[in-house]
């Protein structure tokens, strides 16, 4: 069985970017991209989330994920690339913030690196949510989600309310995963 290299990779993703309706971001030159794999504390597959950059730094996350109670829960990249389930995923450690900002979208002093709107989930349980940041990279520097000990993406039970210290009130992590290149 012939293994896929990281070039043949990207190029898959890309061309499903392409064909899944997201072909602006294909003409921006994607310089990086990522993806993640969201599970449930119990190690359920609960959904997932594609990460690209362009060329001028903006990043584009698409995001789904299922089985989460209806209505707005808080959606953040973390400081640390691990989701240990049993303890609430608490070994993927605070919002990533590596310039020292406070919490919140709408705070005066914020937001966070790690901070997004959140994620609406119908009836359903299932949800959807698109996005861009300029305050993460895909690529070097200082706000690289590829550091050292890497970054994830957690949902969490409830809504954030873009205001609170130091989480936004959003409650219990119901959802993670490791943010992996695919470069």
């Amino acid at each position: 069985m012939r293994v896929p290299s990281e070039s043949m990779i990207l190029r898959a993703f890309l061309v499903a970017l392409f064909f899944s309706g997201c072909a602006s971001a294909v003409t921006r030159h994607p310089v990086a991209a990522a993806h993640v794999a969201l599970t449930d504390v119990n190690g359920a597959a609960v959904g997932t989330a594609q990460l690209w950059q362009e060329a001028g730094g903006l990043v584009h996350v698409n995001a789904t994920a299922s089985s989460l109670t209806p209505g707005p829960h808080g959606i953040h990249f973390h400081a640390v690339g691990r989701c240990e389930g049993g303890t609430q995923f608490n070994t993927a450690g605070a919002h990533y913030n590596p310039l020292n900002r406070d919490h919140g979208l709408t705070h005066p002093t914020g937001p966070h690196a790690g901070d997004a709107p959140n994620l609406v989930a119908g009836d359903d349980g299932r949800g959807n949510l698109s996005f861009t940041t300029d305050r993460v990279t895909l690529t070097s520097g200082s706000t690289t989600l590829f550091d050292a000990d890497g970054s994830s993406l957690v949902v969490h039970a409830a809504a954030d309310d873009q205001a609170t210290q130091p989480a936004g009130n959003s409650g219990a992590r119901v959802a993670c995963g490791v943010i992996q290149s695919v470069r």
